[in-house]
């Protein structure tokens, strides 16, 4: 029984080769190929959750992210595109980010809650990500938290 997250790639990916979308389905097929190498990693074969099969598609995604970054600074804006595109393909799969206001916002409450309980400045900065983290996980990028995280201690 496959998840339904990996069902619903299953299935736009044979579309996608049914409507001749190179870039849609060539993205889909290797994100395919990684969740099928995350499930046989390891000692047993098994079945990944819709949970792990969304973290394979964001660490994909963000594979994609730092390539684009790498090849804009290489002077390869025609690899940058196609890797920002591959990105936006797999965004689709992704839950909407959090807005910058909306994990201000969270970060602003865990900072109080922090403070509540005698942490503050910036030593209390792991125990502001651990109230956090589980708020926004999926929502928004590590490094993306902890930089507003480290704004509002120091701040």
């Amino acid at each position: 029984m496959t998840t339904k997250l990996k069902q619903q790639l299953q299935e736009d990916l044979t579309a996608a080769i049914r409507a001749r979308d190179d870039l849609r389905s060539g993205t889909i097929r290797l994100t395919l190929a990684a969740i099928t190498k995350e499930e046989v990693a390891g000692k047993t074969a098994r079945e990944l959750s819709d949970d792990e099969v969304l973290q394979v598609i964001t660490r994909e995604a963000k594979k994609r992210r730092e390539a684009a970054e790498a090849f804009e600074l290489g002077g390869r804006t025609e690899s940058a595109a196609r890797e920002r595109a591959e990105g936006e393909v797999l965004a689709e799969y992704l839950p909407k980010q959090l807005s910058d206001e909306e994990l201000v916002a969270i970060v602003t409450a865990a900072v109080a809650e922090a403070a509540a309980s005698g942490a503050e400045g910036p030593r209390a900065m792991g125990a502001v990500m651990k109230l956090v983290n589980p708020k926004v996980k999926g929502l928004a990028e590590g490094g993306r938290v902890a930089a507003v995280v480290k704004q509002a201690l120091n701040g």
